[in-house]
């Protein structure tokens, strides 16, 4: 696919995100914030027994790529397990962006990332929670 239609990908799922919303029971949730361009993503997931990811969403607000990155990741994380969806890379995510993202918007795009390795660590050390933090740091 040429650079033009990842482009594309990428502002139709900020307007048309999939997996959007929140979960109501979850086993697992966690928000984070980077401050330094206002981006937010909250991802709550629903972990079967087997620690398999049974449903996952996604919310928040920001610029199209962490939106984007964020529906994106909701799909490439549903169906795995807590171990191989905490195994997901920023390349990963990257490759899956298929565009180039400059060194600026790099905590844009991993953001939501993120958000789910803490949601991912902190229901395996605990076996379930829910988090909200706002750090400086962001992805």
């Amino acid at each position: 696919m040429s650079a033009d239609i990842y482009r594309e990908q990428i502002l139709d799922l900020a307007r048309n995100p999939v997996n959007h919303g929140t979960l109501d029971p979850h086993d697992a949730s966690y928000q984070d914030t980077n401050p330094l361009c206002g981006d937010r993503v909250r991802i709550d997931l629903r972990i079967s027994d087997d620690d398999v990811i049974d449903d996952i969403a996604f919310s928040g607000r920001g610029c199209a790529i962490s939106q984007a990155a964020a529906s994106l990741l909701t799909e490439m994380a549903l169906g795995k397990t807590v171990t191989d969806a905490g195994a997901i890379s920023n390349d990963d995510m990257l490759d899956e962006l298929g565009v180039e993202i400059s060194a600026a918007r790099i905590k844009c795009a991993l953001l939501g990332l993120h958000v789910l390795r803490v949601a991912l660590d902190e229901y395996t050390r605990s076996g379930s929670t829910s988090t909200e933090v706002t750090t400086s740091e962001g992805a």
